[in-house]
């Protein structure tokens, strides 16, 4: 009418279909109450499943309640990693100190320097796509870091925070966390606002404003590609370090994740140290080489960087030394589900005593006491062959085998 555009940007929603695939509609029946659903799962979880789902795109979605539930469980990782944090920073007395800028510069532990680029990453490509108005593909992400964030970043780091551990290492560790968190609080904002409200309100008691809706879009920090690579191809490793456990064929068997393995050999680069050390832990393997595809050792000349030319090589023979320390693996996780069992704080040292009359899990027990008791903070002497102690007490099997735990606060 004016000779200009009424408008910059359209979003088209498509057709909400109901749980049966047909248009939703009162005369059908066929959706759940939406007051039902969010006091059932949250309103952000309805929320984000809606923004997230092709009907943002002008395409037709069939909206399942089991849907809205699996966003509700993807999305209390985040409360998962808060409660972990808060847990072991009320015990050391950890405390922000209040500001909200980058660490990469400070950062030295790859984890910590991976998942800070991975939010910033996530930064770029959230802002990208909500300035294209593409919602869905602006959200894609998200749920993908709250994995990495919490199954990869915190389960790596778990032994960071314990108090027997580097201290300069752990306050890194806290830092980053605490970051990461604060940072997501800012990039959820857009989609599940009452739980960023709440994540931002717990993390910063106010010191940052009063909303995090009131704040502005943080800006996209330091990416370390390097770092990103280097962790991917490390995470493929490993995940065909486990498919090989796995496989069975007429001269191999599977071989459970608790039992140590000698050896895991490469193709390609050889990645750094602290790489190698996850690949050990991940596999539970005592050493891990690099060579290249023809399996001779890996050259400085060699230029093999793509992740699907990557080959691993399992060597799955099992000594009777490589046996006993599988089988105290066994024990440290009986031990510890004893620990839950007795309604024991993370940080509480005990008195341990293991009674068994088997020769070989008796000497598995013998040669690693030291890493049973460090494991399990068993602050007195293990015993074997005695009468149990008094306090809690547990009738388990280690391969087969009984084993009695009790086990007693200090």
């Amino acid at each position: 009418l004016f000779g200009s555009n009424a408008f910059k940007n359209v979003i088209t929603t498509g057709t909400l279909a109901g749980n049966d695939g047909r248009k939703m509609s009162k005369s059908y029946g066929n959706f759940t109450d939406p007051n039902e659903l969010m006091d059932k799962f949250s309103a952000d979880s309805l929320r984000f499943l809606l923004m997230s789902s092709p009907v943002m795109a002008g395409e037709d979605f069939s909206l399942q309640d089991k849907e809205v539930g699996d966003v509700a469980r993807k999305l209390t990782m985040i409360w998962n990693m808060y409660d972990f944090f808060t847990m072991y920073a009320e015990v050391d007395g950890w405390e922000w100190n209040g500001s909200f800028e980058d660490p990469m510069d400070d950062l030295t532990n790859p984890l910590d320097r991976w998942i800070v680029s991975r939010v910033h990453q996530l930064n770029t490509e959230i802002s990208e796509n909500m300035e294209r108005y593409d919602i869905p593909t602006a959200m894609k992400g998200i749920l993908p870091l709250l994995d990495d964030a919490s199954n990869w970043y915190v389960r790596r780091s778990r032994r960071r925070f314990w108090k027997s551990e580097d201290d300069t290492d752990k306050n890194d560790a806290y830092r980053t966390l605490h970051y990461v968190l604060l940072y997501l609080s800012h990039l959820l904002a857009p989609f599940t606002p009452f739980l960023a409200e709440e994540l931002f309100l717990k993390l910063t008691g106010g010191e940052l404003g009063e909303s995090v809706h009131l704040r502005d879009w943080p800006k996209a920090g330091k990416v370390v590609e390097k770092v990103l690579f280097d962790m991917a191809r490390t995470r493929e490793i490993i995940e065909k370090g486990l498919a090989a456990r796995m496989f069975k064929s007429e001269s191999e068997q599977q071989i459970k994740v608790r039992q140590p393995l000698q050896r895991l050999q490469y193709s390609g680069p050889q990645l750094d140290g602290v790489y190698e050390v996850i690949i050990a832990e991940e596999v539970n393997v005592h050493q891990v080489f690099s060579m290249n595809p023809e399996g001779r050792p890996l050259g400085d000349d060699s230029s093999d960087s793509s992740l699907s030319n990557t080959n691993v090589v399992l060597d799955k023979t099992i000594t009777p030394e490589l046996a006993r320390e599988g089988m105290m693996r066994e024990v440290v996780r009986q031990v510890q589900n004893a620990r839950k069992q007795a309604g024991l704080n993370v940080d509480d040292r005990i008195h341990l005593e293991l009674v068994t009359h088997d020769p070989e899990l008796e000497k598995a027990i013998d040669e690693h006491t030291d890493t049973i008791a460090t494991e399990t903070l068993a602050s007195e002497l293990i015993t074997v062959g005695s009468a149990p102690a008094e306090g809690y007490t547990a009738d388990v099997k280690v391969d087969g085998v009984e084993l009695a735990i009790a086990l007693s606060k200090v």
